[in-house]
């Protein structure tokens, strides 16, 4: 039966070579994504447990005014316990500690096994750090619209508690995974090429 997947696959991606990357880079990617709902929590509890950064506001680039007219941050995690306050600080490194270290999984994932890039691992590491971080701004900025909301409605408009935090911090991790996933993959065909290797020189020739 495996051999049978195997073949069928190899198959597929010699018949649909764009078809299949952009298939593999989906499964891996929502493989990645489940890491993410796992940590978030978890990075949540740690700096939350064991540290008071959570009273420690972090709001800054404002880049303008929300509807109410209140400043508008694209990091945006004012002091105080969700859904009231914004997470503070705790909440903005339980965000980048999870994404950091599912993106650096990615890296390697995709790199070696959907796009089997053979080019430097270097070059290609330091443009996706550049991809990293201007994904990290555009979602951050975008996470000032709906943080807050979806917090507020699982934890105070359907009274579900601890039990909405954690709902509502998998939602949110899967709206950031998103953003990543659609913009990445761009990115990544053309950070992660295959160049063609040259066939050694035989002894003698000229």
């Amino acid at each position: 039966m495996l051999t049978a997947i195997k073949k069928w696959w190899a198959g597929f991606q010699i018949s649909h070579p764009e078809l299949s990357k952009f298939g593999m880079f989906f499964l891996l990617s929502n493989g990645v994504t489940v890491l993410q709902l796992a940590m978030m929590p978890a990075s949540r509890w740690f700096f939350d447990s064991f540290t008071d950064l959570t009273d420690v506001s972090f709001q800054v680039l404002p880049i303008g005014s929300n509807i109410d007219g209140s400043q508008y941050y694209m990091f945006d995690y004012a002091a105080g316990p969700l859904p009231d306050g914004g997470g503070g600080l705790s909440y903005f490194l339980a965000v980048q500690l999870t994404l950091l270290v599912a993106q650096v999984i990615n890296f390697f994932l995709q790199r070696n096994i959907t796009f089997k890039s053979n080019t430097s691992v270097w070059v290609a590491a330091a443009w996706y750090a550049a991809a990293y971080v201007v994904i990290t701004f555009i979602a951050a900025a975008a996470q000032g619209f709906y943080k807050a909301p979806i917090y507020d409605l699982f934890m105070n408009i359907w009274g579900w508690g601890a039990t909405g935090q954690v709902v509502a911090d998998v939602i949110t991790m899967i709206i950031n995974s998103a953003i990543s996933f659609w913009v990445f993959y761009p990115i990544f065909k053309l950070i992660f090429r295959q160049v063609p290797e040259q066939a050694p020189v035989e002894a003698g020739a000229k």
